[in-house]
């Protein structure tokens, strides 16, 4: 399991904390996340010990399904402030030594793009109807879909316009499909990546990055397929990151993407980062994992094996704004973040880059945002029972109630009333507290892992446990249901992640690092 590395690029080793925009900071009292709050909370990230950020999308939109239907890909939506505001936050996020990686959507636009009310006004078969996948539908008058595809978010992926034809979303029917078929759609991304690029971003985290072509004669899907492969994957769309790593590599400073590719299999995923095409692509294995020792093992077996087939570089990710956060998966309590530190210290002990979501680092849970009050689209939809509201509810900073210095104004998602002793206020003040571990997690990252090489050897350990030796590190995690003999190279203690590590011994829901003997 060897990955090799030269002149290692700043994204490498990264640890890249995710900025939920609309639910991070509100800087001027509306109860929405904003770029202002954003640059006014920077020094507490690069004090927390990140290298970089991503930012889900502030673009223009009618916030459908929360920014990612995207009505002008080259502009500051006004609920989170302005073009200045942006470079204002960029400028001091450089100053601070954090690089910014933005949200790019490529797969679909909003129904509010204007290229998309261009193509409504057009006939069927015009130019500007090319650029979206528009079809005739089936049946004597064509009063059904073109096929039988169905959308993410639920439901069918196609709805009829008025004169007959049929439109394709994969997610939100307010999400049309861009025809990436068409040469001018290739053109506009290349110049919206320039645009950013040209304003000093340091990377994109590509949405839906195996979406983009559809097989052109839309084949039904087949009863019992696992993957809707006519809609997902195709080969062509790798011909598309080839084309958009030349564009990067144009730019000096490292410029990068990450791809968010849900390709079915590990060899289908590190086909997006061969050497000619993307730098990363999130590894979605660690965050589907159970709490099991075996479960992390397989995974990072599994994920070197992966990336090994290209000489790419690992990404570890935890969680995100679209699933439930780690410590309730993990079983929720005490128990649950304590499970989940010691996941993130054995996720940061690895080769490769971390991805962080915002609140990880505060151990909070999964909140039960009342039904009247979510707005996911996926769940109005039906397609996610829950939603995915309660990972996204915004962050608390300070005070005893809402909204907990999030903002003056009410929050756009209700915060919960028990919550005081969570915020990055009282958390400070706590040596012992979720969001210290963090920082002393962080700051001994970049101590003890430069030139650790970039492999891992696996080791032999007591049942329940999971240990693994990189360099003259070594990391042990305890997933089982006792206390647990450490691997006799275990030597000087560096970090735990809690307090059961004592007598050569590490206690259940643990992970600690070691000098090796």
């Amino acid at each position: 399991m060897q990955i090799t590395t030269s002149a290692a690029p700043w994204w490498q080793h990264s640890v890249c904390y995710e900025i939920y925009v609309r639910s991070f900071a509100d800087g001027n009292g509306d109860g929405v996340g904003d770029l202002v709050g954003i640059e006014q909370r920077l020094p507490y990230l690069a004090d927390l010990g990140v290298d970089s950020v991503w930012l889900t999308p502030f673009y223009p939109s009618p916030q459908h399904d929360h920014g990612y239907d995207v009505a002008d890909y080259r502009d500051v939506d006004p609920l989170f402030g302005t073009l200045a505001d942006f470079d204002a936050m960029l400028a001091t996020a450089h100053d601070l030594g954090i690089r910014v990686i933005v949200d790019v959507v490529p797969n679909h636009t909003s129904s509010e793009h204007p290229w998309f009310h261009e193509a409504l006004a057009a006939a069927p078969g015009s130019p500007a109807r090319d650029r979206y996948v528009f079809r005739d539908g089936t049946g004597r008058n064509g009063e059904r879909p073109p096929n039988n595809w169905v959308s993410v978010f639920g439901g069918p992926a196609w709805t009829r316009v008025p004169d007959g034809q049929w439109y394709l979303h994969l997610f939100d029917s307010q999400q049309p499909d861009l025809n990436w078929w068409n040469d001018e759609v290739h053109a506009e991304l290349d110049d919206v990546l320039r645009f950013w690029l040209d304003r000093g971003v340091d990377g994109f985290r590509v949405d839906v990055a195996h979406g983009l072509y559809k097989q052109p004669d839309l084949v039904p899907r087949k009863r019992g397929d696992r993957l809707p492969h006519p809609m997902w994957d195709q080969p062509e769309v790798h011909e598309v990151y080839r084309r958009w790593r030349k564009l990067l590599d144009s730019y000096d400073g490292d410029r990068m993407a990450v791809a968010e590719a849900c390709a079915g299999t590990p060899e289908a995923m590190a086909r997006y980062i061969r050497p000619d095409e993307l730098q990363q692509t999130f590894n979605f294995t660690w965050l589907e994992a159970p709490w099991s020792a075996a479960a992390f093992r397989k995974v990072v077996v599994d994920t070197f094996a992966s990336v090994g087939l290209v000489g790419g570089t690992p990404t570890w990710v935890l969680s995100n704004h679209d699933v439930v956060r780690e410590s309730t998966r993990y079983g929720g309590g005490p128990a649950g973040v304590a499970r989940a530190k010691a996941a993130a210290l054995t996720m940061l002990a690895l080769p490769g880059s971390s991805y962080l979501y915002q609140g990880e680092e505060l151990g909070l849970e999964q909140v039960d945002v009342p039904p009247h009050l979510r707005q996911d689209p996926a769940y109005h939809r039906g397609a996610e029972p829950e939603g995915r509201d309660g990972c996204r509810v915004p962050m608390p900073w300070s005070g005893d109630t809402a909204p907990y210095g999030f903002g003056t104004g009410e929050p756009w998602l209700p915060m919960p009333d028990d919550w005081a002793g969570l915020t990055v206020e009282a958390q400070q003040a706590d040596e012992h507290s979720t969001l210290q571990f963090f920082r002393r997690a962080l700051r001994l990252r970049r101590e003890v892992t430069v030139g650790l090489p970039d492999q891992v050897q696996l080791l032999d350990s007591a049942p329940g446990t999971f240990a693994f030796r990189r360099g003259d590190l070594v990391c042990v995690v305890s997933c089982g249901s006792r206390t647990a003999r450490l691997p006799d190279v275990a030597g000087e203690l560096l970090l735990a992640s809690g307090d059961g590590v004592a007598d050569g011994r590490i206690a259940p829901d643990t992970a600690a690092w070691f000098r090796a003997r």
